[in-house]
């Protein structure tokens, strides 16, 4: 036998109804009250508000459920406040921490409502969109940015997925952001995501603002490699103007969290794609300049990237470092050729392309037979002097510890 479907209106008209048959039944106009409110499984208090709601209307539409909004708001947002708020959010497009500072900058004579306030009013307003909870894992993230403690330690770059213009470009956005004040330093529209554009991207980056004391990438082109290395010509102009190079663990792109949040952000622009390359880099230019000076960032204690960032004292250009005096001893250095080889013994051993004229250390093992190549203090591989023919052995790229981050460094 299926249930019967009932909810709590359709009781309240019973229990009216039965009230009302016992009341013209009774004599005198007497009925038993706590009987009828022991039946339907209800207080006597709350019987007799049914009754007085139905007496009073004399329909039973007044047993529906009453709205439970109080009658006086006195800390109710007025309506210039809530507008003021709701065209701040169409205009900048932040929550309501980031809006409650940026209102309060602009306008400081007007007293605006908390954080928690603001961000009601954009979901009273449709102005807001619920993300999927995600399952946390009990397993702790690295955080590879834990000893970022100056501007200019740590620059992040990274290029923002691809997509394409009105016009059918294709486009890759490169993005440079300091990893302590969050400063984007540079986001350029490219159309061809190559090592020569972006040295051409740094080469201005490091004219206005300095060289950093690191990079850090992930392993993908034009940054790495799977080479000797894992070097490119990239990250070789790196390691001579004297710029630790880092990467992240394949496949962890948490590592690099605060250029991933960037990347999000920065969807508010490419999101809606421009006519061509040239008026999407006039949109990202007009957004950059939002990002760094006007929007408060919650990691700076609500001040802006601007307001945190200073240049580099390690000015460009400058001269490249002689990685001769970058050696371990007891190296003996060579220098490669134009194809990036080493000669030795009158056999040459290709090395890698990247290091088209650079100059290596070669080591002997234990047994003098298997000798290590390094540049600036980075392993590139070992070959063996009795056999020649397979030239320089890479070593396969070890699978990293938990907490672990892949990286490189000049001694």
């Amino acid at each position: 036998m299926p249930w019967l479907a009932t909810d709590v209106v359709k009781e309240r008209t019973k229990f009216v109804l039965e009230w009302e048959r016992r009341w013209d039944l009774a004599e005198g106009g007497r009925i038993n009250m706590a009987e009828l409110c022991r039946v339907f499984g209800v207080s006597r208090q709350t019987g007799y508000d049914w009754v007085a709601r139905y007496r009073e209307s004399g329909s039973l539409d007044a047993l529906v459920d009453r709205s439970r909004r109080p009658h006086d708001s006195p800390t109710k947002v007025s309506d210039d406040v809530e507008a003021a708020i709701v065209a701040a959010r169409k205009k900048f497009g932040w929550g309501g921490v980031k809006l409650r500072a940026v209102l309060a900058q602009l306008h400081p004579q007007r007293e605006w409502p908390s954080a928690s306030c603001i961000s009601a009013v954009l979901d009273r307003n449709g102005l807001t969109k619920r993300r999927r909870k995600r399952r946390r894992t009990s397993i702790a993230v690295t955080r590879p940015f834990a000893s970022c403690d100056h501007p200019n330690a740590v620059w992040c770059i990274d290029f923002k997925g691809k997509f394409r213009t009105d016009d059918g470009t294709w486009c890759h956005v490169l993005t440079i952001v300091d990893a302590y004040s969050r400063f984007l330093i540079r986001a350029e529209v490219l159309t061809k995501p190559t090592g020569r554009e972006v040295t051409r991207v740094l080469d201005g980056a490091f004219a206005e603002f300095g060289l950093p004391d690191a990079v850090r990438t992930d392993n993908g082109p034009p940054f790495a490699s799977t080479g000797a290395g894992g070097l490119t010509e990239l990250s070789v102009w790196w390691l001579q103007l004297g710029i630790r190079v880092e990467r992240i663990e394949p496949g962890k792109p948490q590592q690099n969290g605060r250029q991933e949040r960037l990347h999000r952000t920065l969807e508010e622009v490419v999101g809606t794609p421009a006519a061509n390359p040239r008026a999407q880099q006039r949109a990202i230019d007009l957004w950059r300049r939002q990002y760094n000076e006007l929007r408060p960032h919650e990691a700076l204690k609500l001040r802006t990237p601007d307001a945190v960032y200073v240049r580099s004292s390690r000015r460009y250009p400058c001269k490249l470092r002689d990685t001769r005096h970058i050696t371990h001893e007891p190296d003996e250095v060579f220098r490669l050729d134009k194809l990036g080889r080493l000669r030795w013994r009158q056999r040459w051993i290709h090395i890698s392309n990247a290091l088209a004229y650079a100059f290596v250390g070669v080591s002997p093992g234990d047994d003098w037979t298997v000798f290590e190549v390094r540049f600036a203090g980075i392993p590139l591989g070992t070959f063996d002097a009795n056999n020649l023919i397979r030239g320089l052995r890479i070593p396969r790229r070890r699978r990293l510890k938990r907490g672990e981050v892949s990286g490189m460094s000049v001694d």
